[in-house]
């Protein structure tokens, strides 16, 4: 599944359960802090179509430097199932972003969040803290299996979440970017 991202964001009722499960049974991998910029061309403006389907970002996680295009997948209601996804490593970002400029592409939102991740099985599980926007659950699909049918692994995260005693769970398909730049239209689905 050479660049494609399998995952979900949710909100869930209580983390409490979670964090317990994945102290105990997961592989703690990090904390850190991102700073997530992102951008639109001048060409193509990404933000005017709804759902918002590609993503230009420029991240400083804890001083790792990386851009990031993100292009989704959606299903016949619009929900994300994957996206395609390509990322790299910067040295400079202040250089890059004067390239972007230069290149006419403007800065739209800063996404600022606190990241704690673990590995579970073939899932990554991060608990997200963002700034103006709360706490979230973002569980990715790390499995090798090139066949894997997105639709199902979506499932079993929701499941493996109801599984843990997480409560409530809400899902959104629209990423931290949409929510801080358009929060009216931002829907949460129960699961």
């Amino acid at each position: 599944m050479d660049n494609v991202e399998i995952e979900i964001q949710v909100k869930i009722e209580n983390s409490n359960p979670l964090l317990e499960f994945l102290n105990k049974n997961g592989k703690f991998k990090y904390e850190t802090h991102q700073i997530d910029e992102y951008f639109i061309p001048a060409h193509r403006d990404f933000i005017a179509v709804r759902p918002i389907n590609e993503w230009l970002r420029l991240r400083d996680s804890s001083g790792k430097l990386s851009i990031n295009y993100k292009n989704w997948h959606r299903d016949e209601n619009g929900k994300s199932i994957y996206c395609d996804e390509y990322e790299l490593s910067i040295e400079d970002i202040n250089r890059m972003k004067r390239i972007m400029q230069a290149l006419n592409f403007k800065s739209v939102t800063i996404v600022d969040k606190t990241r704690k991740s673990w590995d579970y099985k073939d899932y990554e599980v991060s608990m997200d803290s963002i700034k103006e926007l709360g706490d979230f659950v973002e569980i990715e699909y790390k499995g090798d299996d090139k066949n894997a049918d997105p639709k199902k692994i979506t499932a079993g995260m929701i499941k493996f979440l109801k599984d843990v005693g997480c409560g409530k769970i809400e899902q959104n398909h629209v990423g931290y970017p949409f929510q801080l730049l358009f929060p009216d239209e931002v829907k949460f689905e129960e699961q």
